[in-house]
């Protein structure tokens, strides 16, 4: 079940997609999708089923070219998300690759 919070985080990256995407698809399929799955505990790319982050690059690049662009190489794209809309992502706090995370808030916190 989802929290308040959770659910403010969701509607914060679907509005923040939307600015960004190309079609209809893109719009009102995919960036609803991504935002619903930016809240569960795994990688991104592993919760929207790719097999890699180069896959989800371009996934979002076709969707979201402007975003793909202004996107930073060495972040990943949950950071990324979550960093546009001023907010840690829920798998953070538990996440074992923070060290990898560029720039990411809790492994600058416990430092």
């Amino acid at each position: 079940m989802r929290s308040r919070e959770h659910d403010i985080m969701f509607h914060e990256i679907d509005s923040y997609l939307k600015k960004y995407a190309v079609s209809e698809e893109a719009r009102y399929c995919v960036a609803p999708l991504i935002a619903l799955k930016s809240l569960e505990m795994n990688h991104l790319y592993q919760d929207l089923g790719f097999k890699s982050r180069t896959q989800m690059g371009a996934y979002m690049a076709q969707h979201f070219p402007k975003l793909a662009q202004i996107k930073p190489k060495d972040k990943l794209w949950k950071k990324f998300l979550y960093d546009a809309i001023s907010k840690v992502a829920p798998a953070c706090a538990s996440c074992n690759d923070q060290e990898h995370c560029f720039t990411c808030l809790i492994a600058e916190a416990s430092a």
